[in-house]
């Protein structure tokens, strides 16, 4: 069955924000969805995450989507980093990838301080869709920028969305259903 894993960000967990909307719209489509809990912000790192993913693995191929919230964004590029499979698509609401401002910058910078393999990671995947809104007080625009001109990608400006989350109202995000959809 085709997989879609959903990493979460800083103080994230798998029931938040538009995660249960979007696993039971790509169930739908017949997704397998994996949202994964990763230890924060106590335990937060690189390394503690990458254990939890280990359990993952396996699930990722060509058919697989990863989209990554937050800090999960920047998680999301180490991962295409270390893949030795091309996947279907690579997925960034409101990443955080250490363009200042980002409220949470030091349980982040771990994750983000050391330069990102950009070659490596657009060679992961012919897909890349980045979502970014103009009025973030957490995470800065200037990662959407900065993560869609090294992807070589479009950068999806969504008016007034803050950071995506439940306290911005998005518990659901149908632009980003779509935009997967169009990739299927």
């Amino acid at each position: 069955m085709k997989a879609a894993i959903i990493f979460h960000g800083t103080a994230g967990n798998p029931e938040e924000n538009w995660f249960p909307w979007l696993k039971k719209e790509m169930k739908m489509l017949d997704y397998k969805v994996i949202i994964p809990q990763f230890p924060t912000p106590k335990g937060q790192s690189p390394e503690t995450w990458f254990r939890v993913f280990e359990n993952y693995k396996k699930d990722i191929d060509k058919d697989t989507i990863l989209i990554g919230h937050s800090l999960g964004g920047g998680f999301l590029l180490r991962v295409l980093e270390k893949l030795g499979t091309k996947v279907k698509a690579a997925v960034f609401v409101a990443a955080s990838i250490g363009i200042k401002p980002i409220k949470y910058y030091e349980t982040d910078r771990p994750f983000v301080e050391k330069p990102f393999d950009w070659k490596k990671i657009r060679s992961k995947t012919d897909n890349f869709l980045v979502f970014h809104s103009d009025n973030d007080k957490l995470v800065s625009i200037g990662n959407g920028k900065k993560l869609a001109k090294e992807l070589k990608t479009e950068l999806i400006v969504v008016l007034n969305a803050g950071h995506f989350n439940r306290a911005a109202g998005y518990l659901k995000f149908e632009l980003m259903l779509e935009k997967i959809k169009n990739l299927l």
